[in-house]
């Protein structure tokens, strides 16, 4: 998906589900959301990471 749109998702996702939610690219412009506790690609394909618990 493009990037303003998983960053929308990603922001929803970690205020619903209280959890840390990563955006990463995995294509040229292409990006998936994904839960911190799930990811286990590289780490420098991380665009964002949402914490619901940060200031």
């Amino acid at each position: 998906m493009p990037l303003d749109t998983a960053q929308d998702h990603a922001w929803d996702l970690a205020q619903t589900l209280m959890v840390c939610i990563i955006v990463h690219q995995v294509g040229d412009q292409t990006f998936a959301v994904t839960e911190s506790s799930d990811f286990d690609g590289d780490v420098e394909t991380v665009v964002r990471e949402y914490d619901p618990y940060a200031a």
